[in-house]
């Protein structure tokens, strides 16, 4: 059955064709995201939402969306969707950063001459029929020292056209290593440098706790006197009234913005100020920019839901499709290693380490990780999955480590994982051969070879004779066939453990039958689901 895609605000017909062309059922109603009872009541069957930013994605539609699995935000911000509830639910949320880069840091640029040659109330002035030639003084960008907030994808579009227009770049980024900087041609500085030597400051981060007010008023006080300001990024990075008493005094001369603290901004303490140019959110507002983004948000998803490629997406690993199909039976170890430690443990988990050996050292193990922690997880909470897992995790305070290393042993590449609880820890390792069936190949230390099934039955034991008879036996009795049987033990006379695969699910009362014979010390059903 194909894949079903609810588009509720505009996106372009192209965009709608690529999911129809992709073998993906898509129903286009752009009314809907402005319709919160409509859409509420339809959201029901879709797997995936496509969206831009009138549809607001809460916490409420989140729990009528019962098969949902991908939201797709034509764009950067994802303000309109409450992202760690989507996460929680187990919805990847995907956005477009690259589709409107150009766009944006084109109208940031446009925004900084606008401001230096005062065009706006030029403009005003002059079609109302007055010709004030010496009343707009502008300034040249030329020479002049551009000071730019996050140097990444537009922040680091804006630095190149800044150099084109001969301005010396300076860029704060803690993340922008010294060589990029230098291939890009600007300088590396710290805040409180470029605060002090920008003539224009430009801002190109993502609003967060860190970022909220970068641009505050203790910031501003340290600016040089006479700095122009632009802001073309988010709402709430430059404190609005700081900003104000900074233009009054002239020790900002001008600011250009395109964002604002509260959207749609009609009311404003820098409206109608002099020295402001104000757009409404036109960053991304061209014709090549929307229909980029809509594009993208299409193929994204439909990647996703066609073949589990993931990419841009906010709260999962990124999974390209030729990734997802090498990755595909290590995912699937990964997570029935995970289920195995989940359905073994019934105290409170401190810890999960889990260990990437040989070539899967070198494969997106962030996204194992993921498989790992929600096959630990589901044992608990049927409904944790790749996306909500991490969160979980989070919430009930399990750390988290993984180490890589070097082939290391007789396998080209296995993965290990060890839990941790207050009383003890428990590892199990896992491998998958060139056929790509999944094996388990080491619990507690004791070295196996076992096929993975769907329905599987683990003891454990003092190594004598006749436990396999009596499990042999036990299992025939009741009517349960056997598909295959592994054993393992420490050493000869110590600890022994049995995997029996199993072709149906075993009744609790066989379980009871071989505890009762005093010869396990544990005698454990296990489900691998998907194996």
């Amino acid at each position: 059955m194909a894949p079903r895609v609810l588009v509720s605000d505009d996106l372009s017909e192209t965009a709608v064709q690529i999911f129809r062309d992709r073998g993906v059922d898509v129903d286009y109603l752009p009314k809907l995201g402005k319709d919160k009872d409509a859409l509420l009541a339809a959201i029901g069957p879709y797997d995936g939402l496509a969206i831009r930013s009138a549809t607001k994605v809460t916490e409420k539609l989140l729990a009528a969306a019962t098969n949902l699995k991908v939201i797709g935000r034509a764009g950067i911000g994802v303000d309109n969707v409450d992202v760690p509830a989507a996460s929680k639910k187990g919805v990847i949320v995907m956005n477009t950063p690259f589709g409107n880069s150009v766009t944006t840091a084109e109208h940031a640029i446009a925004m900084m001459f606008a401001v230096a040659r005062q065009l706006p109330e030029a403009n005003a002035s002059t079609h109302a029929g007055k010709w004030e030639k010496s009343r707009f003084m502008g300034v040249e960008l030329f020479n002049k020292t551009l000071g730019v907030i996050g140097a990444g994808n537009i922040g680091g579009i804006v630095c190149d056209r800044a150099v084109g227009l001969r301005m010396k770049v300076v860029a704060y980024d803690p993340f922008l290593s010294e060589e990029r900087a230098t291939a890009m041609g600007v300088t590396k500085v710290e805040l409180g440098e470029l605060l002090a030597r920008a003539d224009f400051i430009t801002l190109h981060v993502p609003l967060t706790d860190k970022t909220r007010n970068i641009l505050g008023r203790e910031a501003l006080a340290k600016t040089r006197k006479g700095v122009r300001i632009i802001n073309c990024a988010r709402g709430g990075l430059v404190d609005e009234s700081a900003l104000k008493d900074a233009l009054d005094s002239g020790q900002v001369a001008g600011a250009a913005l395109d964002v604002f603290e509260v959207e749609p901004a009609t009311d404003n303490p820098l409206f109608n100020h002099p020295n402001v140019v104000c757009t409404p959110h036109l960053g991304a507002a061209t014709t090549e920019a929307q229909e980029n983004v809509a594009l993208q948000v299409a193929e994204q998803m439909s990647d996703y839901l066609l073949t589990g490629a993931v990419q841009n997406a906010l709260n999962m690993p990124n999974v390209s499709a030729e990734e997802a199909a090498v990755m595909g039976p290590w995912v699937k170890l990964a997570s029935h290693l995970g289920a195995f430690i989940g359905q073994m443990t019934d105290e409170p988990i401190k810890a999960i380490n889990i260990l990437y050996d040989g070539r899967v050292a070198e494969m997106n193990v962030a996204a194992l990780n993921q498989s790992v922690i929600a096959g630990v997880l589901r044992a608990q909470n049927p409904d944790v999955n790749l996306v909500s897992a991490p969160v979980v995790a989070k919430d009930k305070g399990i750390q988290i480590s993984t180490t890589r290393q070097d082939k290391s042993g007789v396998f080209d590449a296995y993965i290990k994982v060890t839990m941790v609880t207050d009383k003890r820890e428990r590892s199990i390792a896992g491998t998958c051969f060139s056929d790509g069936k999944p094996r388990f190949i080491q619990i507690k230390g004791i070295n196996i070879d076992a096929e993975v099934g769907e329905h599987m039955l683990y003891t454990t034991n003092d190594d004598v004779p006749g436990i396999i008879g009596l499990l042999g036996m036990t299992m025939g009795k009741n009517g349960v066939n056997i598909a295959n049987f592994t054993l393992g033990r420490s050493g000869v006379g110590k600890e022994a453990i049995a995997l029996l695969y199993l072709d149906q699910a075993i009744d609790p009362k066989v379980v009871d039958t071989l505890e009762s014979t005093g010869m396990f010390q544990q005698v454990k059903p296990l489900v691998f689901e998907g194996a």
